[in-house]
């Protein structure tokens, strides 16, 4: 009984925390519509993290430490609902088979350590840059999430996101540094165009969330924007041959009021064979806006592992097909 007890105060709040968490990611679903729980997340964490930095050192020295302590706990509290509100639209952008599954980890790993005090305390707490990633990594996430939502491009988002993630730490640096608001905010937003630069360099490596693939084939027609025959796996030459090619078919989604370009990208065993412009996304439909690209031009010796990447028009992934052409 004593054991039991011991270890519900341990870990009794951030099991009901997991299982709360839990049950946020079958209510949301991909599209997230609530930008206004993601912005108001964003905003209580902005200012607590503002209202910490100047007053931390104040309150140690007269003994407050339990203000701090609740302070810096109700900090961890929005990072842990924030990252499981954030978790099912970027699942839902998030290809496993690319790099950007990486990224998605990270959100996981951080969601998790957020949710379990003890973790929370043993990692977070003794490592103040620890803190402060935690807090980047969660405001650029929010943001390119959140701003698609009404209507931002997502590559513009993107960058914006990167921008402001690193404004953030003005009341931080500006305690350590002791420069005037004026100084912490232009050296931020400086660093801000650098972050934004890395973003674009690196946005292979993120999500393009909220916009994802709802469904996709690799088909032997298409009739009325539907798949007919779907390739399960492999296709025979002599079949590619007869079927004069394939279809690449994809329903896109996203939010209402997105009008987003997509790309085709055809590989084979990982080359480039061909990249198609297609009618851009229009966002809005639940079950994803339509459209497909046709390869009718094969090499003369096609016998390979093929893929299609679904790519934004900035070059983000979408998504990715495969299959298999055999003899």
């Amino acid at each position: 009984m004593k054991a039991a007890l011991a270890w519900l105060r341990r870990w009794g709040i951030s099991a009901a925390s997991l299982l709360g968490g839990l049950l946020a990611l079958f209510v949301f679903r991909r599209e997230v519509p609530h930008v206004g729980w993601i912005v108001g997340y964003v905003v209580l964490l902005g200012l607590l993290f503002a209202i910490v930095s100047e007053v931390r050192q104040a309150l140690e020295a007269k003994g407050r430490r339990l203000v701090v302590t609740a302070v810096d706990y109700t900090i961890q509290t929005l990072h842990h609902g924030l990252l499981l509100f954030l978790l099912p639209a970027y699942w839902a952008s998030t290809t496993l088979s690319s790099v950007n599954a990486f990224f998605f980890l990270v959100l996981v790993g951080m969601a998790l350590v957020a949710t379990f005090d003890p973790w929370y305390q043993a990692l977070v707490g003794p490592r103040p840059w620890l803190a402060t990633v935690f807090l980047v990594v969660s405001v650029f996430s929010a943001l390119n999430l959140a701003l698609p939502l009404v209507g931002v491009p997502p590559y513009r988002a993107l960058l914006f996101a990167a921008w402001a993630a690193v404004v953030a730490l003005s009341p931080m640096l500006r305690r350590a540094r002791q420069w005037s608001w004026t100084g912490a905010l232009a050296i931020t937003a400086v660093a801000g165009l650098l972050a934004a630069g890395l973003a674009s360099a690196g946005r292979l490596a993120i999500p393009p969330a909220p916009v994802a693939l709802a469904t996709g084939a690799i088909a032997r027609d298409i009739n009325g924007l539907e798949p007919v025959g779907a390739v399960e796996g492999a296709i025979s030459v002599s079949e590619l041959r007869q079927n004069n090619g394939v279809f690449a078919y994809t329903a896109v989604y996203a939010p209402a009021g997105l009008w987003q370009p997509i790309t085709h990208v055809w590989r084979r065993n990982g080359r480039v064979q061909g990249i198609v412009k297609l009618t851009a996304v229009r966002g809005g439909r639940r079950e994803g806006f339509r459209t497909f690209s046709r390869k009718i031009a094969f090499p003369m010796d096609p016998v390979g592992r093929w893929s299609v990447d679904i790519m934004t028009g900035s070059g983000q992934l979408i998504g990715r097909l495969r299959f298999r052409v055999t003899r």
